[in-house]
Formats: structure tokens, sequence, C-alpha cells
């Protein structure tokens, strides 16, 4: 019989990657996730049978018990970007990634690949950054064996990064970021999802390994990049962080006051701090080379996603074309 995966946060944008490179590996994926009616795409990853949403509540033993039961392996890739409700940082990022190892444990789980983030630190001011590094030492304690995986800034066709900058630059002639001179070194999602699958085979050795594609740029030349490929011309503004807190903390009161009715997608008052500090490969840190993998470079992925937000989306090419004719 085929080995068996559970990969809580299965649906997600990173875990959908892993869940499909497993499943093209002849393994069988258990997709543990809140909501399995909304993960029942993630099912042609693999033959009938072979890929399975099964519903689980991270911040519950017998939930995450119950469908880690008879699996090889564990990759745990659920985390926040900010709070909402019973979804705080602390029982996340922190309790659920204990509770995921401490049970693998138990359970006599042999591989376990736990997805954090460059920038996980015990002493910053991020409750964001906090979390993940509790989550990093709780995974250790109870799986020395494991391996933990931080990726920069992630992207790819289902990303919240540029897609989300992209929408924005259809209205007004100014693009507002916090935190313009911030660099990053975005990391294509598949190739995450190869060094999971490497961990998860046995091909990786344990600990911690920091992912970073080939460009690492300031956010600002991120968004200028970004621009040229749906080709539109806008001023990228940097928003002061003075400023930023300032309306973080007016959008983080908002959603206290009206008890979760609002919830705050525009920016928090962590996020802030998170954008203070450079999202980039730390020197001497193991990463794709150690891995024996060449990422991807951004260029040869955005203009594959990032097309509908052109002017004339899939036309705009042929538009220019066209105008070339007339004269």
């Amino acid at each position: 019989m085929s080995k068996l995966v559970t990969i809580y946060g299965g649906s997600g944008f990173v875990g959908r990657y892993i869940a499909r490179r497993m499943a093209k590996a002849g393994w069988r994926v258990r997709v543990a996730v809140r909501r399995p009616n909304e993960a029942i795409f993630v099912k042609p990853y693999g033959v009938v049978g072979q890929v399975e949403p099964v519903l689980c509540n991270i911040r519950d033993d017998t939930s995450v018990r119950a469908v880690m039961s008879g699996a090889d392996a564990v990759v745990n890739c659920v985390g926040i970007l900010a709070e909402s409700g019973k979804n705080q940082f602390e029982a996340v990022q922190a309790e659920g990634a204990a509770r995921v190892a401490r049970i693998a444990a138990e359970e006599g789980v042999t591989a376990l690949v736990q997805l954090s983030a460059i920038g996980a630190d015990a002493g910053s001011a991020s409750e964001y950054a906090r979390t993940k590094a509790a989550g990093e030492a709780a995974v250790l304690e109870h799986m020395p064996q494991a391996v933990i995986l931080r990726p920069s800034i992630v992207f790819g066709a289902e990303d919240q990064f540029f897609n989300r900058f992209a929408s924005m630059a259809r209205f007004g002639p100014v693009l507002p970021v916090v935190g313009a001179e911030t660099r990053f070194q975005p990391v294509y999602v598949d190739d995450v999802a190869k060094a999971a699958e490497l961990a998860l085979t046995g091909k990786a050795a344990p600990g911690i390994y920091e992912l970073g594609g080939p460009d690492v740029a300031s956010f600002r030349a991120l968004m200028e990049q970004m621009l040229k490929v749906i080709h539109r011309r806008r001023l990228v503004l940097n928003v002061p962080f003075f400023a930023a807190r300032i309306m973080a903390f007016g959008f983080d009161m908002l959603q206290t006051l009206s008890l979760g009715l609002f919830t705050n997608g525009m920016i928090t008052r962590d996020q802030v701090r998170n954008l203070a500090n450079d999202n980039v490969v730390s020197d001497g840190a193991r990463g794709f080379a150690e891995l024996g993998i060449t990422p991807t470079s951004m260029a040869s992925v955005l203009p594959e996603y990032l097309w509908r937000f052109r002017p004339s989306g899939q036309y705009d090419a042929i538009k220019d074309s066209a105008k070339n004719l007339r004269t």
C-alpha cells in the first residue's frame, strides 16, 4: 500500500502545491482543513480516492489526532497573516504547531515538515514572527528530526501579494506601499513544495532551511516590476511608518469595536512591524542550494498569471501589435 501524508492546511496556497506533488509521487494525501467542502478542488490531483479533504481544527487535540491516524508523514502549512476571532497568532502558529508535532511524535510519524517564515524570531516586535519562532521551537522539541522551511514572500498564480497589488493598480494613478525600501527575496510556490517533497521522502537532512528566490529587491522595485508586467504606469508612493501605524491602529480598532463584523483586510499594526525588517535569506543559512533546487525567477512566472490585470487583459499584446500595423 502506498504511503500516506496528512497535510494540515493542504488546500491553502502552498499546501495545495505540496498535495499535488505528493500525489504525483504516488502517495495517498489527506488534506486536513476547516471546510472540506471548499477543498474539493484538490481531489483531481490524483486518481479516485487518492487525495481526500477531511475536516480538522488545528486548535483541537482530538481533531488533529483523528486526521493523522495511520499517516507516515505530516506537513503543517497552517498560518495566518492577521488575527480574527478565535484564530489568534498564539493559538494557531505556536500552540497549533506544537500540537501537530506532539501528536506526530506520539503516533510514530517518521517525517514532519513545518512551514514557517523568514524572520521567525523569538525576540521580534511582531507577534507573527514571535509565534512562528515559538512554533518552530515546539516542533523541534517534539520532533528533532523535523524539517522547517522558512520561505520569503511566496509568489504564484494564487498568491495574495502580486495579485493584490496588481488589482489595486487598476484604480487611480498612485500605488501606496508601506516600507518601500524593505527588501524581499520572493520564492516561487512550487519550489517551496519541491523542498517539502524532498523532506517528506527522506532526501533532505533535518533542520531549518531558508528559502529565497534568485531575485532580491526592495518593495518598491517589486511593485515597479509588477507594473511593467501588467502594462500600467503608476506612482509607487511610500507610506511612512508613522502614518502606517496610525492607519493600522484605526483599522484594528474598527475590527475590535465591530466585534469582528469588520475584518481588517487592509493592514494591521503587526504587519507594519514586520514590514520594517528585510525579508531575505540570512548569511550562512541552509537553503535551496543544499536541497539541490535551482529557484525559479519572477520574470519567468509573473506574466503567466498577472496578464488579467492588463488594461485589455489577454488581448493587450494583440492591441499593441494592431497599433504597429496602423502606423
